[in-house]
């Protein structure tokens, strides 16, 4: 469940805030227009401020303002052709169709953009009818205009003063997050939870946390100037500590499970890595809640209970790998007893204001942060038939034709523009996002006009009417990204009440209208969905490559950092967010596909082990650097080095490996013989193993060898390869699926 459907952490969220902050704007500034002018100027303002509060989102102030400000512009300009068209029918319904098909290509610049289509299409929708002449079609756009303005000074102001409050809402999301990460992670001590759908949870879970983990970053890396920043950054960096921490816990389950599965020694450590989610989520609530966060949870009873089995197992009579078994479940025991500690530092961090440059781990921030890039080229090198988002276009511009067209055969005219609004909510670039919107919009529209219907029947108060308005415009905006039938009913309410209190006597017949419209439209938009789809599995190759370079840039930045090349961990942490960020871009690409029809899913097992194999790269780099820190001391530099340089001169082969495997191969000519070119690091990387030739096992230095460390080292060492070659299989599999199935 998603915390925000807690009502103890919703109430204090940065979702409810903005729902109470786009109500108290959109409500206020209607009712304040509707007091001194008449219905139809209250409706234009009241369409102004709602189509800019579309994109009122959490975000650095100069990022919100350039995009709110981009809204009120671009939607007055379509408001303004849209009015001057809608005399002439033929006119507006082709106008309507450019509208569609160009509002919908400026997706290219990212889901940053998807609030700013929806509205530039919604004010297309809702102007269609608006037939006036010449001089009230300005007149209309600059009321528009003036309401879109006069929410963006209002947003503006209040985000200024709780931008503070923002930062924190966001901050405590990623805790929260974190800490249903590693309550996914305690479930794998827990022989009941089959271990393949836990990493399949867990990956997918890793994805969320890095969405709000880099959500953290782009606000509270920004606009430090006070002591209480400083320490929303230092709160933050520990947090990041933790979740590499956190990362690196993962041990050989299977393992585990064979030597300890019936034992009280796996019930004791997940309970204490629950307790390790309970301690974070604490201070999410306490971050929530601006206070300074205590410690709440005990972990001794968990520590001793482990510590004591542990020493019944020494003492017992040896059995084949219990040996070993014991150093493994040691090893994990101070991993998860490292993350208490570090919890203890996130505790103190949340004490101690401080001066936030000092403490930043770079000068430079601008590679962990999201940029505004908005260059017109995009666009341009877009318009073409294999581009996903061009098809997209075109899909949603036929579907609006379409719904024009049975619209204008209605037997009732008065809200026809429902079909169109409804296609336009629904219609997604992705198959996936189509699927579950229609669902959402369809129930959500239903329930919405039931509950008006009762509402309208038992409540005839102004101030009672008023109140559920304001309910419902708050829900509308808090649940979008939480629960989207959440805001299909809301939104439903938020219209039929508004309809009703601005004009009492012409709602009549509305409801029924409503729900008509809405079944329409749901089935023009589940027709045209299967429209020139932008199918996932076409995307698989490139998604591959990418995470494959990633790995390779990753592996590299590591090498460097383990080995003490370079003087900070800066450029390793670049390396590893682009690592996690092409890793999340595969796994919402396999979840997307999990939802298209079966006839389009491909190598859907082989993806799953590819991508939990990346993620145990991604853990044992992490172990890596955190075990060399933790075995510091007396450690042999020269033959960990070496040891160093040749896992990782095995690891890259296996990359480059997997690289050329899923290389684009070319189309050859009868009789002709092709050569796929090397890469230049590739041809470098191939030289340099000729020359090292096969590796064969070296005695181990005396100083080696009496060093804590040496044995976790090799063992990781060789984990680490091992999942590399899985990845190479899981490559080739993958490649010959996709061949034979293209």
């Amino acid at each position: 469940m998603h915390y925000a459907l807690d009502i103890r952490t919703f109430l204090f969220s940065h979702y409810f805030y903005t729902g109470v902050r786009i109500a108290i704007g959109v409500v206020g500034l209607t009712m304040l227009v509707y007091n001194v002018a008449d219905m139809q100027t209250t409706m234009t303002v009241f369409l102004g401020a709602l189509c800019t509060s579309l994109m009122d989102l959490p975000s650095p102030l100069r990022h919100k303002f350039n995009e709110m400000l981009a809204g009120v512009l671009l939607c007055t300009v379509v408001m303004l052709v849209i009015s001057l068209c809608a005399p002439v029918p033929w006119l507006v319904s082709a106008m309507m169709v450019l509208v569609s098909f160009f509002a919908s290509m400026m997706v290219v610049y990212g889901k940053k953009t998807m609030p700013l289509q929806f509205a530039a299409l919604m004010v297309m929708t809702l102007s269609m009818e608006n037939q006036v002449p010449i001089a009230d079609a300005f007149l209309h756009a600059g009321l528009f205009l003036g309401g879109g303005l006069g929410y963006l000074a209002y947003s503006m102001v209040v985000s200024w003063f709780l931008r503070r409050r923002i930062k924190q809402q966001v901050l405590a999301e990623a805790l929260f997050e974190l800490a249903r990460y590693l309550r996914i992670k305690a479930d794998f001590y827990d022989v009941r939870h089959d271990l393949a759908s836990q990493f399949n949870q867990l990956v997918r879970q890793q994805i969320v946390v890095a969405d709000k983990l880099q959500a953290s970053r782009d606000l509270i890396l920004r606009d430090l100037h006070t002591k209480q920043d400083g320490l929303l950054v230092q709160v933050h960096l520990s947090m990041l500590e933790l979740y590499e921490q956190v990362l690196s816990t993962h041990a050989d389950y299977t393992f585990l499970r064979n030597h300890f599965g019936s034992d009280d020694v796996m019930i004791f450590l997940r309970d204490l890595a629950n307790k390790a989610a309970e301690d974070i989520e604490s201070i999410a609530y306490a971050i929530t809640r601006k206070k300074a966060s205590a410690p709440s949870v005990n972990y001794k009873a968990e520590l001793r209970a482990i510590q004591y089995e542990m020493q019944q197992m020494q003492e017992a009579e040896p059995k084949p790998g219990s040996e070993e078994a014991l150093t493994v479940l040691r090893v994990t025991y101070n991993k998860i007893r490292d993350i208490s500690e570090l919890i203890g530092q996130l505790h103190q961090a949340t004490h101690n204001p401080v001066d936030p440059l000092p403490i930043l781990p770079g000068s430079d921030m601008t590679p962990f942060l999201t940029q505004q890039k908005f260059k017109f080229n995009m666009l341009l090198v877009n318009l073409r038939w294999q581009s996903p988002i061009f098809r997209f276009a075109i899909r949603v511009a036929l579907a609006v034709t379409t719904g024009l067209w049975i619209s204008s055969h209605l037997p009732y005219m008065a809200h026809s523009y429902w079909i169109v609004l409804t296609i336009v909510i629904i219609l997604k670039p992705n198959f996936s996002a189509t699927k579950q919107r229609m669902a959402d919009r369809l129930i959500g529209t239903v329930i919405g006009c039931l509950i008006t219907a009762l509402i309208l029947r038992f409540v005839h108060n102004p101030m009672g009417l008023l109140a559920v308005l304001f309910a419902a415009s708050v829900a509308a905006p808090a649940f979008t990204y939480v629960k989207y039938r959440y805001t299909a009913i809301a939104a439903s309410v938020q219209i039929l009440m508004l309809l009703n209190l601005l004009l009492p006597a012409g709602h009549q017949g509305v409801v029924s209208e409503r729900l008509i419209d809405t079944v329409i439209g749901v089935v023009i938009a589940t027709a045209f969905s299967y429209l020139l789809p932008a199918w996932e599995y076409r995307d698989l190759p490139k998604l591959l490559r990418n995470v494959l370079k990633a790995s390779q840039r990753y592996l590299t930045a590591s090498r460097d950092m383990l080995e003490g090349k370079v003087k900070d961990d800066f450029f390793y942490r670049v390396c590893r967010k682009g690592f996690m960020d092409s890793l999340a871009a595969l796994v919402s690409a396999l979840v997307r596909m999990m939802d298209e029809p079966v006839t389009k899913h491909r190598a859907v097992k082989e993806l799953n082990r590819f991508i939990v194999q990346n993620y145990l790269v991604a853990a044992h780099i992490a172990a890596l650097r955190l075990m060399l820190r933790r075995h510091q001391e007396n450690m042999p530099q020269g033959p960990v080095n070496k040891l160093i340089e040749d896992t990782y001169l095995e690891a890259s082969e296996q990359l480059a490996e997997a690289q050329r495997i899923l290389a684009p191969k070319s189309k050859k000519r009868e009789g002709a013989v092709t050569v796929s070119p090397q890469a230049p690091q590739d041809k470098a990387l191939s030289a340099k193993i000729e020359l090292v030739g096969p590796v064969t096992p070296e005695p181990v230095p005396a100083e080696a060898s009496s060093w804590s460390g040496w044995g976790t080292l090799q063992r990781r060492a060789n984990l680490l390869n091992q999942d590399l070659r899985e990845i190479v299989a899981q490559t080739t599999a993958i490649d010959d699926i996709l061949r034979r199935q293209d």
